[in-house]
């Protein structure tokens, strides 16, 4: 059993170890039998630390026939720090190269806009007419019901809702119209089953 306290990191370099000391592929099944017994790896971990190698580039893998097979070589691990070294060494002269034309922007900005009493001004009446934006929104945020995109919407709303209302005072009185007709009642004796008053039509 793998003593406690053993972090997934060790267990990573014990597994990998197993690879570059016997230099040889092993299939699943087979790591989960050497690993407890050579390095302390519980079995059960074995599947997942395997394959935080295989994603990580330090351990290969290959399926064939019905089996998967792993391997991984001492050469390996120096190629792959070879090439992460390569590919942060191109992204350093990057960004080093971006910082300098950004730097050179800014200074050309900065040579195009010298200070003066009309600029500073004109910051200055920008940053007032910022606050005084914000003041007003916060202001109108206040009156909340007052606002008129607000009352657009309720305008809007009680279209709908007056439309919609119309729509089924017309349905009722169709409806109605066709029960007595079919039923020879009367019309008045309906609304009183119903609790309809005669005005039920002229309330819109």
């Amino acid at each position: 059993m793998a003593p406690r306290g053993v972090s997934a990191e060790e267990k990573r370099v014990r597994l990998l170890e197993i690879f570059h000391e016997t230099k040889d592929f092993f299939q699943l099944k087979e790591l989960e039998k050497m690993a407890p017994k050579m390095k302390g790896i519980v079995s059960q971990s074995v599947k997942d630390v395997l394959q935080s190698l295989v994603d990580d580039g330090l351990v290969q893998g290959d399926k064939i026939g019905s089996s998967n097979f792993f391997w991984s070589f001492p050469s390996q691990r120096g190629a792959m720090m070879h090439n992460r070294l390569s590919a942060v060494k191109v992204t350093q002269d990057s960004c080093q190269t971006q910082l300098r034309e950004l730097r050179t922007a800014i200074e050309a900005e900065a040579a195009a806009r010298p200070e003066s009493a009309e600029r500073k001004n004109a910051l200055s009446q920008l940053a007032h007419t910022h606050n005084e934006l914000r003041e007003l929104e916060s202001e109108l945020s206040q009156h909340g019901a007052c606002d008129p995109m607000v009352i657009e919407e309720k305008k809007r709303a009680v279209i709908l809702a007056k439309e919609a209302c119309m729509r089924w005072t017309d349905n009722y009185l169709i409806l109605l119209s066709y029960f007595t007709r079919q039923h020879g009642v009367d019309a008045e004796e309906v609304r009183k089953h119903l609790g309809v008053e005669e005005d039920y039509e002229d309330l819109l």
